[in-house]
C-alpha cells in the first residue's frame, strides 16, 4: 500500500505541475487559446513560480520567442542548434538570460510580453529563484527524516519539480523525433510518447501549425490530456476555451476532402456530358 501511495503522490504532484505549465502558462498566457478567469490569472501570476519553480512571465517570453524564431539560430532551445542532449542546458541558459532581460526592462524581451500586466515574480526580482526548490525539498525531507517516508518524499519532489525533464522532452524530441501532420516551416514533430507523458505537449507539429488551438491532438491515435484538463477547468469556471481556433481532426478533414473530390468529379462529369450535347458549329 505504501508504494501505491508513493505512485499516487507522484502523479498528483506531476498533474499539478503539468496543469500549471501546459494549461495556464502555455495555452492560457502564451497563446490565449484559453482565457483565464481574473482569479485564476492572479493565482498563476502570484503562485505559479512557487509551485513550479518557473516564472510565468519569463516562461511565456521564452516560449513566444521560440515560436517567432522556431528552429533558427535565434530559437532559445532548438535541437538543430545544440543537438538533442544539448537542449536540456540550452533551455536553462535561455530562461536565465530572458529573466535578466525582463528584470532590466530590456525592450528586446519586454515587448514580447507587453500584454501581460504582471511583473516577473517577487522571487526573481529579489534573486531568490531557488526558494521554491528549497521549499519543496524541505517538504520531501520532512517526509523522509521525520516520518521515514523517503520514497514518498522523493515522489513528491520529483513530481512537482519535473519541469526540466518535461521541457527537454518537448523541446528536443518534439523538434527532432516523430512524424508530421502539417507542412510547417520549422522542424516540429509529433512525438507520441512525449504527447502521452506530457499532457499532449509532444504534438509539437500540430501545435506549431495551429498555435491558437487549445487542443493539440489531430489524429484519433493522439491523446491530449491537457485539453481534457482544459475542458474540466472550463466546466468549473476557471477558464474559457477559444472555440473558434480549435484544431479539427484528421477524420473530419479527410471526409471533407473526399466530399470535395466527389463534388469535383460530379461537376467534371456533368460538364463533359453537357459538352457532348452541345451541337457542333
Amino acid at each position: 500500500m505504501y508504494y501505491v501511495a508513493c505512485v499516487a503522490v507522484f502523479l498528483i504532484a506531476y498533474l499539478v505541475n503539468v496543469t500549471l505549465i501546459s494549461v495556464f502558462y502555455h495555452r492560457g498566457l502564451a497563446h490565449s487559446a484559453v482565457v483565464l478567469s481574473p482569479g485564476a490569472r492572479r493565482f498563476v501570476a502570484t503562485m505559479g513560480n512557487w509551485l513550479t519553480g518557473l516564472d510565468p512571465k519569463g516562461w511565456v517570453c521564452m516560449h513566444r520567442m521560440h515560436h517567432e524564431h522556431s528552429d533558427t539560430e535565434l530559437d532559445p532551445h532548438s535541437p538543430r542548434n545544440v543537438g538533442l542532449a544539448g537542449v536540456l542546458f540550452e533551455q536553462l541558459r535561455s530562461y536565465e538570460r530572458i529573466l535578466i532581460g525582463l528584470a532590466r526592462r530590456d525592450r528586446a524581451y519586454t515587448t514580447v510580453v507587453s500584454d501581460l500586466e504582471f511583473r516577473i515574480s517577487w522571487l526573481n526580482r529579489n534573486r531568490l529563484w531557488y526558494l521554491p526548490y528549497v521549499v519543496h525539498a524541505a517538504i520531501a525531507l520532512v517526509l523522509g527524516v521525520v516520518f521515514g517516508l523517503w520514497i514518498l518524499g522523493g515522489a513528491y519532489f520529483f513530481g512537482i519539480m519535473s519541469h526540466p525533464i518535461e521541457g527537454w522532452a518537448v523541446n528536443a524530441l518534439g523538434h527532432g523525433v516523430g512524424g508530421r501532420n502539417f507542412n510547417t516551416p520549422d522542424d516540429s514533430r509529433n512525438n507520441q510518447l512525449v504527447g502521452l507523458l506530457v499532457a499532449g505537449e509532444g504534438y509539437q507539429n500540430n501545435h506549431h501549425a495551429h498555435p491558437r488551438s487549445a487542443k493539440f491532438s489531430y489524429r484519433a491515435t493522439e491523446f491530449d490530456l491537457g485539453y481534457v484538463l482544459c475542458k474540466i477547468l472550463a466546466f468549473a469556471g476557471v477558464l474559457t476555451i477559444d472555440q473558434a481556433h480549435l484544431i479539427g481532426n484528421a477524420n473530419a478533414a479527410n471526409a471533407i476532402a473526399a466530399r470535395a473530390s466527389a463534388a469535383a468529379g460530379v461537376g467534371a462529369l456533368l460538364h463533359g456530358e453537357l459538352e457532348a450535347l452541345r451541337p457542333a458549329e
